[in-house]
């Protein structure tokens, strides 16, 4: 883990693995195609991003990833660089449907530089600035018994999430 708690080679493994030469396309790159400003129609689709978390097994934060989320990050990183917060917009009618989890998704797209700021740009910062985690006992899916759960699912500080947010 490097000083801010994240798996340095774990991170490392993952970008190793998406930049594998034998499943890119051959002819021109991204970066060859002039490309300064993107516009991501449906932008729920690329929420599950990965994030490194010392919270594991805790409902409301999603465990998948997909490569095709990791590309768009990659890309938005990219344009960041020379177009500082002029880099992508996003269009979706559900920005935030399953998890509270993706509100850090589509901040980290599009705010992370506002995130570092703010000193929440990893997740458990930005988790425990602005959600709880919470222990109750629910019905297990039988029906007939009960298990205790941990989740995350109450928002905190909501006029500083809006204000960032905004």
């Amino acid at each position: 883990m490097n000083g801010k708690g994240i798996p340095g080679k774990e991170a490392e493994a993952k970008l190793d693995k998406l930049l594998k030469k034998e499943k890119k396309d051959q002819g021109v790159i991204f970066e060859e195609l002039g490309v300064d400003f993107l516009v991501v129609d449906e932008a729920h689709l690329f929420k599950n991003l990965w994030f490194p978390t010392r919270h594991t097994r805790v409902k409301g934060i999603a465990s998948g990833e997909s490569q095709r989320a990791t590309d768009l990050y990659i890309k938005i990183r990219h344009l960041e660089k020379s177009r500082p917060g002029r880099s992508a917009m996003f269009l979706t009618g559900t920005p935030v449907s399953n998890t509270m989890a993706e509100l850090y998704v589509m901040q980290r797209y599009l705010q992370k530089d506002a995130l570092d700021e703010y000193d929440i740009g990893e997740f458990d910062a930005w988790a425990a600035t602005f959600g709880q985690i919470v222990n109750k006992t629910e019905l297990a899916p039988n029906g007939r018994d009960f298990r205790d759960t941990t989740s995350f699912s109450k928002f905190a500080n909501i006029p500083e999430l809006m204000t960032i947010w905004g």
